[in-house]
């Protein structure tokens, strides 16, 4: 079942790969231009609205509030589902290792509390929603997230610096695989609850798993050196971001995984990448600089733009 989807923020990390996905799927995709676009008119004949917005961390308590009111009040003039990547950032420093559906959105920090504030909003508006809840991600574009911006470049001297204790167990999902599962998900929305919340599994890397994964790729040795946060923590009265980066350290140092019965229970038969071929494809950007545009890459049909 294919249809027509609105993807919000399409340059952006998971707008960019939920257009190819949905592109290569079959669907009708149509880009959101915040410039000239009206949101109400352009969600008229959608089935699927992909909320890729995502402002940077020091607008996220005035942004996200607005933001998520305009995807909501569009949802329901439309009728369309909204697909809404999510984070663990709502998991608190005393959560579980296993991040799950049922575990308790108790993060006291404030931008855990925007996105559960944010999820409450859309659970409470009575719109159908699939919430897809991922860890750290890998892309395949060098976009600004961790991997790609703070950890990877030093893989041209045989390091990767890694954040926390690189004997932790972190969550990291693969996007091109997260968009593929939003996809799926969409087109087995009739099957949903009204509000869905599935967790994509992806990978639970360590640190040093890491480190030996892409010395394999590489076929050099690489080392894993630990980031150094005392220039963070020093400018972060004068460098708001450089606070919210602080802010969110913990989950560096927590082992955590997002565990896997949810996405199981919908999505069997899904096969994810490789994690060797993810990792190849993070670093290869890294290394090389690539596109941070959508690529009809054998899409079954050239995208439509609300222009």
């Amino acid at each position: 079942m294919t249809g027509n989807v609105l993807i919000l923020g399409g340059s952006g990390r998971f707008g960019r790969n939920a257009a190819e996905a949905f592109w290569n799927a079959g669907w009708r995709v149509v880009l959101f231009d915040r410039e000239q676009d009206d949101l109400a008119q352009a969600a008229q004949g959608m089935d699927i609205i992909v909320n890729g917005w995502n402002p940077a961390y020091t607008d996220w308590a005035t942004q996200i509030p607005r933001l998520t009111e305009q995807v909501i009040a569009a949802t329901r003039t439309s009728g369309a589902t909204v697909i809404l990547p999510g984070n663990v950032y709502v998991f608190g420093k005393e959560a579980p290792e296993g991040f799950g559906p049922e575990v308790a959105h108790a993060a006291r920090n404030p931008l855990g509390r925007v996105r559960i504030e944010m999820e409450q909003t859309y659970r409470d508006a009575g719109i159908p929603v699939i919430l897809l809840r991922a860890g750290d991600f890998l892309d395949t574009a060098a976009s600004g997230n961790w991997f790609d911006l703070q950890m990877a470049p030093s893989l041209k001297k045989g390091v990767l610096t890694y954040p926390g204790d690189p004997d932790v167990p972190h969550a990291w999902a693969f996007l091109p695989d997260m968009a593929r599962a939003a996809v799926a998900l969409a087109e087995r929305r009739e099957m949903l609850p009204r509000f869905a919340e599935v967790n994509f599994p992806g990978y639970t890397l360590t640190g040093q798993d890491m480190a030996r994964q892409i010395g394999e790729i590489l076929e050099r040795g690489v080392g894993v050196r630990r980031m150094a946060w005392w220039p963070v923590r020093m400018a972060a009265p004068v460098w708001p971001l450089g606070a919210k980066l602080v802010e969110m350290r913990y989950l560096w140092d927590k082992p955590h995984r997002l565990t896997h019965e949810s996405f199981d229970a919908l999505l069997p038969d899904f096969r994810e990448t490789p994690v060797d071929e993810a990792l190849a494809a993070a670093v290869a950007p890294v290394l090389k600089a690539g596109s941070d545009r959508p690529r009809r890459d054998h899409a079954a049909q050239d995208p439509a733009t609300a222009a």
